[in-house]
């Protein structure tokens, strides 16, 4: 292995680590990249290390910086996204840098003043880490992390190794491919909604279609999760983040999101973000309610805060439907809108900062006007074709797994 290894640095190539295990048919135990130490820490030994990190980022039950320095491999510097290393940063909050409580460790935020590591950052690095749950969503900021730490691992010549993980969304590739006119932070990729791809497939994407600046290439390392297929269902031993906090909310993720782009409220401000939905002006529509309030780390100041809102409760809903469609909810969408009292605000921004822009969720600009004329969710899906299609086949390219 060690051999190989060598080999392929000397070469410039991306070496895969991964067991050699034959095929049973019998299921086995996904173990995801971080929990295969005996694939990485010898590399790790004698180097200094840079590690992008958030609670997501464990082997086993304990977190993997922690793990690391207990092995004694020198960590000089942590990397936090949005939520913070802690993952205590309410939603869309700048993060400061900050020295870690617990080990003394220097975090640096790529969610407040800078959005990659500078020069300086990576002077005394010499192999950045990754490891961080993704949710397989365009619109899911991690994956433009991912971009920015690549970029500047590319630019002042350092290695990134990527600890991967299952995508629990992994069965799922559909919506339609963003419109680069609207490119924004929630949407920096021509994909899908939801893109179909581990954190490791989705890197070598980067590289291989050319996506960081003057089309530079970051030098991957990739231990790869064992026993996964993407169709397999995965229930994350943690939250990836604090409003997506339940099994449930994650897998509707990829359809309840889009109401961010709407008047409504979609959960935020409860314990049930993305898997209820509704607005005070639903009373005598819908019988289900409930009242938003604020949540310090999770939503401050929710739409409707302390405001009775009616509408719909997904929390039951059988997620089994998502899995025979292979296909994003638009029915909620549609309904909804056809349900709402004052149809020509439903989309109207300028009652609050907090409701974003729908043509950036969805990714084209047709999409709110397709609801207005009436068109059918088979017309909507018609209008994401051929690019669609055309993703999924350039997306075999940098599959790691069936």
């Amino acid at each position: 292995m060690k051999f190989l290894l060598s080999v392929l640095l000397m070469l410039g190539s991306s070496a895969l680590f991964a067991s050699n295990e034959p095929v049973s048919k019998t299921p086995k135990t996904i173990v995801t990249g971080a929990d295969q130490t005996d694939q990485y820490f010898d590399y790790l030994k004698g180097k200094r290390i840079g590690i992008l990190a958030n609670p997501t980022t464990i082997i086993g039950k304990k977190h993997l910086v922690d793990s690391l320095l207990s092995r004694g491999i020198n960590i000089v510097k942590v990397f936090g996204p949005e939520h913070g290393f802690r993952g205590n940063a309410s939603n869309g909050t700048k993060v400061s840098d900050e020295k870690d409580a617990a080990t003394g460790i220097q975090i640096i935020s790529l969610y407040g003043k800078k959005r990659k590591p500078s020069k300086e950052d990576l002077a005394d690095v010499d192999l950045m880490i990754y490891d961080i749950q993704d949710v397989g969503c365009r619109f899911y900021t991690y994956i433009n992390v991912l971009r920015d730490v690549m970029e500047s691992c590319a630019e002042f010549d350092k290695e990134l190794l990527i600890l991967d993980r299952p995508n629990p969304n992994g069965y799922l590739v559909d919506g339609p491919i963003l419109d680069m006119k609207l490119k924004s932070g929630i949407g920096q990729f021509p994909v899908p909604i939801a893109h179909g791809m581990t954190i490791a497939e989705f890197a070598q994407m980067i590289n291989g279609e050319g996506w960081l600046p003057e089309k530079k290439i970051c030098k991957l390392k990739i231990v790869k999760v064992l026993n996964y297929k993407h169709d397999m269902e995965y229930v994350l031993p943690v939250n990836p983040s604090p409003n997506l906090n339940t099994p449930q909310s994650i897998l509707l993720y990829p359809s309840t999101c889009l109401f961010e782009g709407t008047r409504l409220n979609h959960g935020r401000g409860t314990y049930f973000a993305f898997t209820i939905l509704g607005s005070p002006l639903y009373k005598g529509v819908y019988d289900f309610s409930y009242t938003p309030t604020s949540i310090k780390g999770m939503s401050e100041s929710p739409l409707y805060m302390d405001e009775l809102c009616y509408g719909i409760d997904l929390r039951k809903y059988d997620t089994k439907e998502l899995r025979k469609t292979c296909q994003i909810n638009l029915k909620w969408m549609i309904d909804l809108y056809n349900n709402y009292p004052d149809k020509d605000k439903f989309f109207d921004r300028s009652m609050s900062k907090q409701i974003g822009n729908i043509d950036y969720l969805i990714g084209v600009a047709d999409f709110k006007n397709q609801l207005r004329e009436g068109k059918s969710e088979k017309e909507i899906r018609a209008s994401w074709e051929p690019g669609l299609s055309d993703y999924k086949k350039m997306r075999k390219k940098y599959l790691l797994y069936k």
